[in-house]
């Protein structure tokens, strides 16, 4: 079978932001039986496994304080690393491609594509692919496109976006795979037994190997870029990412320009955290270096290879108190931590970077007007930065966002009336106590011997689903200052 014949079919549609529906977004998550089936594996799946591999590297919270310095050293710097890299890329024969905006790097993309006569174009997992929408502008362009990784390649023949960006299926069970194969790979037999994923990566296997051979293009991120060698880096549990980049005639690196590392030895610190915080992993299977197009000597390899550097907003973003989510090496450790995408996955973050990541760079690139709702699903338990390799203060970061959207004037008209009231109140603290006070025994006394509120007025968000435990007639400072005066407190 050959991918051309499906895909001439339906095309990729290009991603709409739906980050200011989040609210309804994630309603409809909570209630897709399937959806929560399939995010009930996070806990004692890919959360377990990084538990289980920071605890067996002593040296972890040391390392992770190495990665950090390492990666502010480069964003310091970073000027002087990209235009190292590119010097060195040129003497390996690379060509390097600047795109300050998304249109650019797709632009640059699709003449490259066209220079070559290509009509199959394989292409590796890429997040940067993703938030340019580069798919379906080739699409439009008249390339037949085949995403490689098995993940890449479910959301696709779906036409859905990635849920998450290491694992871009995850939404996705075991059965809906099973039925997706089934209605997409006519060719082969009806009755053919699926009993696994072992079974089914078989088939996928089978049906892509053929699209390895005839591709012109093969396009792949890069997890990291080497001032030092001029090389690009991919790190990867399947062999797609070496057979994309290594049959086709050309090869083309997209990836952003915070990706830059001075030296190999950098990357091979980041490298030591990536996999670990991922997928629990001492090393991912592969971690490729590609250094420019094959030498006369070398028995494959592209003819060409070319690297498009993205900024979209980045370089502005260095500037500003935000710099630090761009230390982020797209393990998605915070997403598969964070209560709230456990609950609701990615598609409902309405944009390419889901979780607590997400609700950091979102902003950044649509705006915190379509995009304030993300920093506020949070429950700001902390889960995100302890567990980042890097350390990104993704809490304080979501909170400066907050921040931005009230100063932009944002809010819902009741939101501000509630901050309203209590920026009144605590700025006159016997007002504030005796509101309190009252309030504290109003409350107990409408929980009565239940101690708690089915309803409530202003919290029926809670109390829908949940009962409101009520105050137990006194407040914090009453109890305080008993304690100060030595008064046991009832029990």
């Amino acid at each position: 079978m050959c991918w051309t014949q499906e895909t001439k079919q339906v095309k990729t549609e290009v991603m709409k932001p739906t980050s200011a529906d989040f609210k309804d977004n994630a309603r409809v998550a909570l209630h897709d039986p399937q959806l929560q089936r399939a995010l009930g594996g996070l806990p004692g799946g890919l959360v377990a496994q990084r538990t289980a591999a920071r605890a067996a590297l002593p040296e972890f919270e040391a390392l992770r304080t190495i990665g950090r310095d390492v990666k502010n050293h480069m964003l310091a710097n970073l000027d002087v690393y990209l235009e190292r890299y590119e010097t060195k890329a040129k003497e390996n024969g690379a060509q390097v491609h600047w795109a300050e905006t998304a249109n650019d790097a797709r632009e640059i993309i699709a003449k490259i594509c066209r220079d070559a006569n290509a009509k199959l174009i394989t292409k590796g997992k890429s997040m940067v692919s993703e938030e340019i929408g580069l798919n379906a502008h080739l699409e439009d362009e008249g390339f037949t496109v085949v995403e490689t990784d098995l993940g890449e390649y479910l959301v696709q023949i779906r036409h859905e976006t990635p849920s998450h960006i290491v694992v871009p299926a995850l939404h996705l069970t075991e059965a809906q795979v099973e039925a997706e194969f089934r209605a997409k790979h006519t060719h082969l037999p009806i009755d053919r037994a699926l009993p696994d994923p072992a079974a089914m990566v078989a088939e996928a296997r089978g049906v892509m190997r053929e699209n390895y051979i005839k591709a012109d293009v093969g396009i792949t991120g890069a997890n990291f870029l080497i001032a030092e060698t001029g090389s690009s880096v991919i790190v990867t549990n399947e062999g797609n990412g070496d057979l994309t980049q290594s049959l086709a005639r050309v090869h083309i690196v997209i990836t952003s320009i915070e990706k830059v590392m001075a030296t190999l030895e950098d990357v091979a610190t980041i490298v030591r955290l990536l996999a670990r915080s991922a997928t629990g992993q001492e090393i991912t299977n592969y971690v490729t270096i590609s250094t420019g197009p094959k030498r006369p000597a070398d028995p494959d390899g592209p003819e060409a290879y070319h690297v498009v550097i993205l900024d979209n907003g980045r370089a502005e973003l260095l500037g500003t108190e935000f710099r630090e989510v761009l230390r982020c090496i797209r393990c998605a450790a915070c997403m598969n931590h964070c209560p709230v995408y456990n609950a609701v996955g990615g598609h409902a973050y309405g944009w390419v970077y889901p979780g607590p990541i997400g609700s950091v760079l979102t902003p950044a690139q649509l705006g915190i007007k379509a995009a304030g709702h993300l920093p506020n699903a949070s429950t700001f338990c902390g889960a995100c930065e302890a567990v980042c390799p890097v350390k990104i203060p993704l809490p304080g970061l979501m909170r400066k966002w907050r921040e931005a959207e009230f100063d932009g004037g944002y809010n819902g008209f009741m939101a501000k009336g509630a901050l309203g009231v209590y920026s009144f109140l605590a700025q006159r603290p016997r007002l504030y106590h005796t509101v309190t006070r009252v309030a504290a025994l109003t409350l107990s006394a409408l929980a009565g011997t239940r101690g708690s509120l089915r309803s409530l007025p202003l919290a029926s968000g809670w109390t829908r689903h949940r009962d409101m435990p009520a105050p137990q007639g006194r407040t914090f400072q009453q109890l305080w200052a008993e304690q100060q005066q030595g008064i046991a407190p009832d029990v």
